[in-house]
């Protein structure tokens, strides 16, 4: 793996990887790890977000990033980043080496109260509403990690981050308009594709990752008690996935493992 491109979800841009492609570095040493954001979302917070995956996955092609490459990427996704790494994988499969789907969930494998829990409805609503960055980050940290909920100084981060490159309201109901008008290949995938998922994801339900997995006929692989933002739950074992599927399909070197799940 020459590079590998990470994308994010709804409202979060490159910074909230955390340590994860640091991480990822460490066990692909020869692979180049590039960070790109959504139109509308950090240091493209002013580009309207278009209200399609097409048009975020043709944003995303013409990120400056790339500009001039030529080899094929590996995508790591997770979410709405999810759906864009798909459509990437669907209509540009030369460009696409591997593709590791996160927590996402996709029509038409799963009913939309799978695909965003109904406990959950009520709270978006006001956070679209809410004016308070702290309000705001606070109610996103509680509904997608288990791990790093109480994590004050990754709050405080995440606070001083939404002040600096605000992701405005309209451009998060483009983004919802764009997830929940996506349709997704029933078929399988022409790139080799990994699914993670989190059992205890209070977000999204992890029926939707074994229903794509199913369907398509990918491995799955479910983290027992991470929340939604999987990466930044455990890091590690992300990572270590990865590595273990790349070595099974015999494309990686072996790395350090260690025992935990």
């Amino acid at each position: 793996m020459k590079c590998w491109l990470l994308l994010r979800g709804l409202m979060r841009d490159a910074r909230h990887w955390g340590a994860f492609p640091a991480r990822l570095q460490q066990s692909f040493p020869g692979a180049e790890v590039l960070c790109l954001d959504l139109p509308g979302n950090g240091g493209r917070c002013h580009i309207p977000s278009p209200a399609s995956i097409a048009g975020m996955l043709d944003a995303c092609r013409g990120d400056p990033l790339l500009l001039g490459r030529r080899e094929r990427f590996g995508i790591i996704a997770m979410s709405l980043g999810a759906m864009v790494a798909t459509e990437w994988a669907a209509r540009h499969p030369q460009e696409v080496s591997a593709l590791v789907l996160v927590n996402t969930s996709m029509r038409p494998f799963s009913p939309f109260h799978q695909r965003l829990r109904p406990a959950n409805y009520m709270r978006i609503l006001r956070l679209l509403g809410s004016g308070n960055t702290a309000d705001i980050e606070r109610a996103v940290l509680a509904l997608t990690s288990r791990h790093r909920r109480d994590d004050a100084a990754l709050l405080a981060s995440w606070c001083g981050w939404r002040d600096a490159q605000p992701v405005t309201r309209a451009n998060v109901l483009r983004q919802l308009l764009a997830a929940a008008r996506y349709r997704a290949p029933a078929v399988s995938l022409s790139v080799p594709t990994l699914l993670l998922a989190s059992a205890q994801d209070a977000l999204v339900s992890v029926r939707c990752s074994e229903e794509i997995a199913a369907r398509w006929r990918a491995p799955l692989q479910v983290h027992p008690d991470a929340g939604h933002d999987l990466p930044l739950d455990d890091a590690d074992w992300v990572v270590r996935r990865i590595s273990e599927w790349l070595q099974a399909a015999g494309t990686q070197p072996a790395v350090a493992q260690d025992q935990s799940p």
